[in-house]
Formats: structure tokens, sequence, C-alpha cells
């Protein structure tokens, strides 16, 4: 009988319950239950809806049941910065508002007042969003004090699902690491920085790392779901399992864990604040085993995933790709990384101002936007490597893609073409394998690290372009 593994995969626009095994040496993955998700508007916010999603997890696990395949554990990772606030009954406080929504703007100069953006780079190491937790709490502050002064409690996304389904609340370190309030020299809340920005310490539970056992159902979710198992947080921040699960052991190499966003990076044993570091923008994201991921966001896929949107979904991916080829010489491009992308009205409409503001042919049809954006994602790229390769004085031969963007065949051949290195296309599930991957850590189904990238090398296809 097959000891099965459950990673709660939660990403910006789906999430999906898959389940994982060993079988001859071989890690075997099973999708069970998969669901949508994006944010809604609620009294003029931008919010999710948790309740929803969490009824869905319940789902999920109802199916493992019927299906007669009852993992040992579980763990939830999510994307990263997003919160809830509770009361002292347990009560979620305001709207769950979600990252792309305005209520951060301006919030930024409201924290500089307090501390330098060097100053809070140095001692934190995460780059500047606008949507970090650290903003987020200054608008709550700024505009409703009283959910501060109501808040018992803080928990991030996945903490929150944990919590709904054990009753125990954590905080899991490479969540907590994106919001721009822990210390990547003690791996701890910087309290002094909070009580400076003047949130309340006692909303901010003790950092668990990855691997952790959380606890196991609470009798209400038994009863719900009709068996208990062992809830483990994994890399709760997406991108922190996506990373663990990049298939190989050298350290020659750069990685892009592609999806809904483009984290760019390298996986390294020490954070690096510098002022140049700071210019550039990189961030120092908490990774498993204490491990930092030396990393850029980038706008990623978003920005064609809400093109095709506006194109009522009349065609899948890879037509659009097909697309994109038959008019690769379109001349215009855009930068990934600017602000008007984050959560404009219309993407198109704003892929098109920006070619108008900046004096460039103006694309028209599907194609033309979708080339502007794929070419102009795999220049961010080839930038990135440049600067990841300023910042460690040495050069990377090749880019490990994982996520679901691994898929986009056109993308990666222009990744490849810009970059000038070898791109290793694949697993595309890297983030559930990696949060199964943490369980099966844990449950020593594998020696080390190195030994459970080894099988994921094995285990899935790998797709090279040059």
């Amino acid at each position: 009988m097959a000891t099965y593994y459950l990673a709660v995969d939660i990403g910006a626009s789906s999430g999906r319950l898959i389940l994982g095994h060993m079988e001859n040496g071989k890690m075997m993955l099973e999708e069970v239950y998969r669901f949508e998700n994006g944010m809604v508007k609620k009294n003029g916010e931008l919010c999710w809806e948790f309740d929803r999603l969490y009824d869905h997890i319940i789902s999920g696990l109802k199916k493992c049941k019927e299906i007669g395949k009852i993992p040992v554990s579980m763990g939830v990772d999510t994307w990263g910065v997003d919160f809830v606030l509770l009361d002292k009954d347990e009560n979620v406080i305001g709207n769950t508002v979600g990252y792309r929504d305005h209520r951060t703007d301006g919030m930024d100069e409201k924290v500089y007042e307090i501390i330098s953006q060097e100053d809070l780079y140095a001692r934190t190491g995460i780059q500047k969003a606008i949507f970090n937790t650290i903003y987020q709490l200054m608008a709550i502050k700024e505009k409703h004090p009283e959910y501060l002064e109501q808040a018992e409690t803080l928990l991030h996304v996945p903490d929150y699902f944990h919590y709904l389904l054990t009753g125990k609340k954590t905080c899991e370190y490479t969540e907590a690491t994106t919001g721009q309030l822990v210390s990547p020299e003690t791996k701890d809340w910087d309290y002094e920085l909070i009580d400076m920005l003047g949130y309340p310490r006692k909303i901010f539970q003790k950092l668990i790392m990855p691997g952790t056992s959380i606890g196991h159902f609470s009798e209400k979710v038994k009863e719900e779901v009709g068996f208990d198992l062992e809830v483990v947080a994994p890399a709760t921040h997406d991108t922190g399992s996506a990373v663990l699960a990049v298939p190989a052991n050298d350290d020659d190499f750069i990685y892009i864990s592609s999806g809904t966003w483009s984290l760019m990076g390298l996986e390294r044993e020490k954070a690096e604040c510098s002022k140049k570091s700071c210019e550039l923008n990189l961030t120092n994201e908490g990774g498993y085993a204490g491990r930092f991921r030396y990393l850029k966001n980038i706008m990623g896929l978003w920005m064609i995933q809400s093109v095709r949107h506006e194109f009522e979904d009349k065609y899948n991916f890879a037509e659009i790709c097909a697309m994109a080829e038959e008019v690769k010489d379109f001349p215009s491009r855009v930068d990934a990384n600017a602000d008007c992308f984050l959560s404009p009205d219309n993407m198109t409409k704003e892929v098109q101002d920006y070619c108008r503001r900046t004096g460039q042919q103006v694309p028209e049809t599907l194609g033309e936007l979708a080339t502007v954006i794929y070419t102009s994602l795999a220049e961010c790229y080839a930038k990135t490597a440049r600067e990841l390769e300023e910042m460690t004085g040495r050069t990377y031969s090749r880019i490990h893609i994982v996520g679901g963007g691994a898929n986009a065949g056109y993308l990666n051949e222009l990744t490849a073409k810009a970059t000038k290195k070898e791109i290793h296309a694949g697993p595309t599930e890297a983030t559930a394998i990696g949060n199964i991957t943490a369980q099966m850590l844990k449950n020593k189904e594998f020696s080390s690290i190195e030994d459970a990238r080894n099988v994921i090398h094995e285990s899935f296809d790998i797709k090279i372009y040059h």
C-alpha cells in the first residue's frame, strides 16, 4: 500500500490538491481536485474569498477519502504577503484584502518617514514591492487603526488555512519573510522594526521552519472529512516550495519559478543586504532549510493571462504562442516590471498605451500583443541574469525554469536566445512537488535535499532549449 502525501497548492488564479507517493524510486503525482481563485470587489476593495477556498480544501480532502487514497500528511502553500487579522474571538477583522488592491498607494512614504528605504533593506534584505505586508499594515494603521487595536493574531494566508484545519496558530518562515518584517540574521521577526512602525508586537506568532509538524485535524475537521492526518508546514510560500523542486544539485544555474509571477534567482546560504543589491531591487526571501532565495520578482505570465481574458479566453496558450511567433519581428517592447502592469483595468490597453507613450509601434492583434509581452519578458530575464552575475561575480551556464511557465515553449526559446544560456524547462508542478518533498523529507523518504532533487530529476520530464 502506497504512502500518500497531499499538497494543497493555491495560486492567484487557481488551486489544486495533488497527491504524491513513491513508486519504484520515482515520485508519482495525481491531481485529485482543482478549483478557481481570484480577487473580487467588496466595498470597493479587491478581496480574496478565503471561506470559499477553505470549502474547496475540505471538498478535496473528501475526494481523497472517496478514491481510497488517504494521505499521512498534508501542507498548504500559497502566494506571499497577504494575511488576516483575528480578534480575541478568532473572527477575521475587516475585509480579506489582496495584494493587487490600491490601499497601499502612498504607504511606502509613510513607512520611509520612520525608516529610510535603504535602512529597511539593510535590515530585512527584502525588495520594495508596494504590496508587502509592511505597507499593507501601514494602510490599516492609517485607515483603520481600530483593526489593529482589536487584533490578537496575524496569520498569513497558508498559516490561516493551517489554523482552520488544526486550530493551531503558526507563522511559517518562508511566507513571513515576504512581508519585509523578518531579520535575515536572526531568521525571526524584527521586533525593533515592528515597534518603530507602531504595529502591535503581540499579533506576530512564533516563526516555524518548513518541515515542522503543526498538528492533526481538529475534531470538527476529522468529523467533516472522515479521517485524520498530520498537518506539516512545507515552505508555505509557493516559490519556496518551487525552488526546493529545482532538479539540480550543483550551483551553476539560475532558476525561474514561472507562473503568474516569474521569480528569478539563486539559492544562497547568506543574505545579500548591500546598497548595490537594494538598488537592483533584488530580494532575499527565506527558503527551505534556512537558505535564501536571492531573486527578483518579475511580472511573469500575469500579463499574458490578463490579455487572454480580455480576448474572452477564446484561445489557449499554445495557440497564443503560435500567433506570437507569426509576428515575431514586431519591434515594440515594454518594461515587464513597470508598476502600470500590476493591476490595470485593462492589460491590453495598458500595453498599447505604454508603446504609444514611448513612441513605439502600437500592437493591435492578439499575436502582436503576445509577441511584445513574451519578448519583453525574455529581455527582462536576460537583464536580471546579468544583475545576478554582477552581484555574485560569476557566470552561470544554464537556467532552470520550473512551474506552469515551463510549458511556454515559445517563451523558453526567446529566453535561451536573449540570455545565451541553456534552458532546462520542467517540472511544471514544481510547487506541489516541493510541498510534497518537504513532507517526505520529514518522513525520512529521502536522506537529504540532494537525494530528493536527484529523485525529482529522474521522475519528471525536463525539456532542454539551446
